[in-house]
């Protein structure tokens, strides 16, 4: 199946999901809503596309193990906002950090809706890139233990469910299972609201 760009960023600026897309994957006993006081940290990530054997693929990465935040998850490339830096700004600066991809090779598409990690006090703003064919990748060691090339076609539901040890205790979350990796959480919840707006726009197919 071959994927346009171009819908992916017509779609990208219409009504986006939002909430009821992030509601599927959120973990238990949690809830979405705005950021309440002035110790919000601002992060971007990037939700990197290219396209593989007819296949629509994001770019995802594990964390080190030593890592302070997310030890060990499944993640999208991206960080903490600095000071005078816009959310795109930041989430290719996290890419090239991360994994050596400069934003040379990036075209972004748009953006997906931003929502608030109450447990870490993270406001998350996910940006969508495209990369006309699969880079050179250069990791750093510090940060990534490997990248994992995900076919967003395999996020369809019904989703798994794992027990998974948090700060606040352990939770039965939902989650995605892939090449015996679990995807959960924030990022598990923007590919879910990417996978709806391809559903909308017929990018991919509904179960």
């Amino acid at each position: 199946m071959m994927f346009s760009k171009e819908n992916i960023r017509k779609a990208l600026q219409g009504e986006l999901p939002g909430q009821r897309s992030h509601s599927k994957l959120l973990p238990p006993n949690r809830v979405l809503k705005a950021a309440a006081d002035d110790r919000v940290k601002n992060s971007s990530v990037l939700l990197l596309l290219f396209e593989e054997d007819n296949e629509l693929k994001v770019l995802l990465i594990k964390r080190a193990v030593h890592m302070k935040h997310h030890a060990g998850q499944i993640a999208l490339p991206g960080g903490r906002v600095e000071a005078n830096e816009t959310a795109i700004e930041t989430a290719l600066r996290e890419t090239y950090e991360e994994i050596g991809v400069g934003e040379d090779k990036i075209e972004i598409l748009g953006k997906l809706s931003g929502f608030y990690v109450e447990v870490s006090r993270f406001q998350i703003w996910p940006v969508v890139g495209w990369l006309e064919s699969k880079p050179v990748f250069r990791i750093n060691p510090d940060e990534v233990e490997k990248i994992i090339f995900f076919p967003i076609e395999k996020f369809k539901p019904p989703y798994d469910e794992i027990k998974i040890d948090t700060l606040t205790g352990t939770l039965d979350v939902p989650c995605v299972k892939f090449a015996k990796e679990i995807i959960w959480g924030a990022t598990a919840m923007i590919l879910s609201e990417f996978y709806d707006i391809l559903q909308k726009a017929g990018e991919v197919q509904s179960s």
